[in-house]
């Protein structure tokens, strides 16, 4: 039976790369997606038991959104949960521009409720904030959460709900083995404290630590991901080579690690899904029981790197 609140589950699946399915070329990963193979990969995370599906807005402008609904079509909205965004930085100028964004997702995700609805960056969240409870006392949300937030502004949108009765149920930021801003900042701990679900988004550093890309191998040129990580790959190997190695422990695979990593660390991964298989990848990476020193390792690795991977879209945390 499916998980009917969100933020019960391990795994989220990610599709910002869903925004890229039209022109080769088109979008932040550089890659065209065929549908059909995007149809298989949902008809494999939902026979695995993975349900909870992660888009926004802001991906492929609506694209992700569009792509997503026609692929779930055929399953009861009961049986899997939509995650999706508003971005301060597309807001219209209506009287109501969150409400306006969210009518618009709604439509293009062929829904007419949304499970887990978040501010995405942390533009005047005084000014955001409170936009999203009507949006919770009409139904049309079941939870709302907060995207690349700090601590302080965390604590703040916690407030203005609290205020009316609601609370913040997530927190969605960037955290891997290479960005570990939002731990040594105290916000997976104030999370841990207050019973906030915390998704941690780029857990494979968009394929970074996979051990698929090497100096020998790079990520294809001319997409922002390659411009991102193809300088840094040098540094990356020992770190790579020793997931790959742990993972063979395990008879799993590197990426499988980094993600049990996040797991292991008391997150939910957002891990990118594009290819049938990494549903497969997924169902190991849960299982995946991580020793003490094999964390211990893989962190002082990551840390000796010195490879800073915050996004430009990013604030400090």
């Amino acid at each position: 039976m499916a998980q009917t609140d969100p933020t019960a589950h391990t795994v989220a699946l990610g599709t910002w790369a869903w925004g890229d399915s039209g022109a080769v070329g088109d979008g932040y990963f550089g890659t065209a997606l065929d549908e059909s193979e995007l149809q298989d990969v949902v008809d494999s995370a939902h026979r695995n038991g993975f349900t909870l599906w992660d888009t926004a807005a802001v991906y492929g402008m609506g694209r992700s959104e569009s792509v997503l609904a026609r692929t779930l079509a055929k399953y009861d909205r009961a049986d899997y949960q939509l995650s999706t965004k508003f971005t301060p930085r597309i807001a219209g100028d209506g009287d109501d521009p969150v409400a306006d964004m969210l009518a618009q997702s709604m439509e293009r995700l062929n829904t007419d409720y949304i499970d887990l609805y978040w501010i995405h960056n942390r533009d005047d969240v005084a000014r955001w904030t409170p936009h999203l409870i009507p949006l919770l006392e009409s139904g049309r949300v079941r939870r709302v959460g907060v995207s690349n937030h700090d601590l302080e502004d965390l604590k703040l949108a916690q407030r203005i709900l609290g205020d009316a009765g609601f609370r913040v149920d997530a927190v969605q930021n960037h955290y891997s083995l290479l960005y570990r801003a939002s731990e040594n900042a105290g916000i997976l701990d104030y999370c841990a404290a207050n019973d906030i679900q915390f998704y941690s988004y780029m857990v494979l550093e968009q394929g970074a630590l996979t051990g698929r890309f090497t100096v020998e191998n790079p990520m294809p040129a001319g997409s922002a991901r390659a411009d991102a990580y193809n300088p840094a790959l040098a540094e990356l190997t020992e770190l790579t080579d020793t997931l790959a190695a742990i993972g063979a422990r395990h008879d799993a695979s590197a990426a499988d690690v980094a993600t049990a990593w996040a797991i292991a660390k008391g997150t939910t991964p957002i891990v990118g899904v594009t290819r049938p298989r990494y549903i497969d990848s997924l169902v190991r990476a849960v299982a995946v029981e991580l020793a003490d020193d094999e964390i211990t390792e893989i962190e002082r690795l990551a840390a000796a790197t010195g490879v800073d991977t915050r996004g430009g879209w990013e604030q400090p945390v």
